[in-house]
């Protein structure tokens, strides 16, 4: 439902100028993404509402690829196969080996919240948060840092060089109808 429900309205961000630029993530479960039939399902989603794979990221969880890494990483690929991007969600929290980060064909990585709260006053949360930022750069992947409430959290991941910040200091979450009214004013 979700993937559906998300595929129709991709469908209508492209086809209006204002939108047509934007990127929908949908959160995915292990279960989901282990699912033998899981590709073909996302394939005719896509197909039935006619989006552009480019615009449709799948988020995963750290913890979620702990399990049978080599059936993680095969789905991965038959997913990107079909054109769509992949982010490391609430990087930071889970307690994968870093060696399994390269094998995943993923494009974005996201630095939980947990770690961006307390920014810039605690020392040891911007080490490793510049940390993290620096491995991503490393592995040439784009990096969002969620949980961005204050200009300040902004400025100083932006001197770190985050590709992009996520939190209310933006927006809280708001219907799909009020985005393009949104961006129209900014």
């Amino acid at each position: 439902w979700v993937l559906d429900t998300g595929c129709a309205q991709l469908r209508r961000w492209q086809s209006a100028p204002s939108t047509q630029h934007l990127r929908l993530a949908i959160n995915v479960s292990a279960r989901q993404l282990l699912d033998p039939d899981f590709p073909q399902l996302v394939a005719q989603t896509i197909e039935r509402h006619q989006v552009r794979p480019a615009g449709l990221k799948l988020e995963l969880t750290e913890n979620l690829v702990m399990g049978d890494l080599d059936q993680v990483v095969r789905r991965m690929h038959q997913l990107r196969q079909l054109g769509l991007g992949f982010s490391l969600d609430d990087f930071g929290t889970g307690y994968s080996s870093l060696a399994y980060l390269k094998r995943f064909p993923v494009q974005q990585l996201k630095i939980d919240r947990s770690f961006v709260q307390d920014l810039p006053s605690n020392d040891s949360d911007g080490q490793l948060v510049s940390t993290m930022i620096s491995m991503a750069r490393g592995l040439k992947l784009h990096v969002v840092a969620e949980g961005v409430e204050m200009p300040d959290q902004e400025a100083f991941l932006s001197s770190l060089g985050c590709d992009v910040a996520q939190g209310f200091l933006y927006s809280r979450p708001v219907p799909a109808e009020q985005i393009a009214a949104m961006l129209s004013r900014s």
